[in-house]
């Protein structure tokens, strides 16, 4: 009761879910992204150029404008225009051509940051934004290179993108499954407090049959390779939100943007996209 004598309406619960997203908007968001991706690489897989141009731009823009908010000087100019350079230069000149450009890139990088301010004007924190700005380069433009790379891999480099894109999803739905039904202990709370190694346990046991049934099914090979690249996704989709997490930790921000609902931005999503993208091209290049 008030004061006034009048009764008061009790507020709804409005905490967040254990895993701190909000699932309905994830799982919408996801499914629609799933959908364009499987329709682009079963009805015109060289799209899947301009769909991991446009993530990388995307993801690019919000990453550097986090940076500048935290008072780090990192080159968005540059660092669009070569990582574009590095995506589209996989279609008609392959892996030789993408590193290329990013050594260029990085050039261009040193050149500007140095010179941005003016030729009578000393650099401040040179150093510091340099490197993040190669970090960036590498992180983004060229890792979303090598994904954009294994499309053009062989006579199945649809089924390895599906591979990869199949891996990951299956290592975070387990990792999220066992995380709220069963996480206990904290892997790494400084960093990401709500990992734990329960949810590992789930991202392995998801991830390695994720990756026997797509390896067997859809490039029809042993299903020992499936099992190893299953595994190998699940430590470097892990290993990419780690390194999220710190790097917006260190910023002091929850989420690179607000793009996708129930995600945050398009960086949030391809935090564990983009260093297994590497291990794919890796593995499956040493398996076959």
């Amino acid at each position: 009761m008030t004061a006034g004598g009048e009764a008061t309406q009790q507020q709804p619960d409005k905490r967040p879910s254990k895993a701190g997203r909000n699932l309905p908007a994830a799982i919408g968001v996801g499914v629609a992204l799933g959908a364009l991706i499987i329709c682009v690489l079963l009805f015109a897989p060289t799209a899947w150029v301009a769909v991991v141009a446009v993530a990388a731009a995307i993801a690019t823009w919000e990453v550097c404008e986090r940076l500048r908010q935290g008072g780090i000087d990192v080159p968005l100019v540059p660092l669009l225009i070569g990582g574009q350079a590095m995506i589209w230069l996989t279609w008609p000149y392959g892996a030789s051509a993408t590193f290329g450009a990013f050594a260029v890139t990085v050039l261009v990088l040193m050149i500007w940051r140095l010179v941005s301010a003016g030729l009578d004007a000393t650099p401040r924190n040179y150093t510091r934004d340099m490197a993040v700005g190669v970090f960036v380069a590498a992180w983004i433009p060229l890792f979303a290179s090598i994904g954009a790379l294994l499309v053009f891999d062989g006579d199945n480099g649809a089924g390895k993108v599906l591979c990869l894109m199949i891996g990951v999803v299956c290592s975070d739905v387990g990792g999220y499954a066992a995380g709220v039904l069963l996480g206990k202990h904290p892997m790494v709370p400084a960093i990401s407090p709500k990992k734990s190694w329960e949810g590992l346990g789930g991202s392995l046991l998801f991830g390695v049959v994720g990756g026997v049934l797509t390896v067997t099914l859809i490039l029809g090979e042993a299903w020992w390779i499936g099992a190893i690249l299953g595994a190998v996704i699940v430590v470097t989709s892990t290993l990419g939100d780690l390194v999220e997490s710190q790097f917006k930790r260190d910023l002091g921000i929850k989420d690179m943007g607000a793009l996708l609902p129930g995600h945050g931005g398009i960086m949030d999503r391809l935090d564990s996209a983009l260093p297994s993208a590497v291990a794919v091209w890796v593995v499956l290049g040493l398996a076959f």
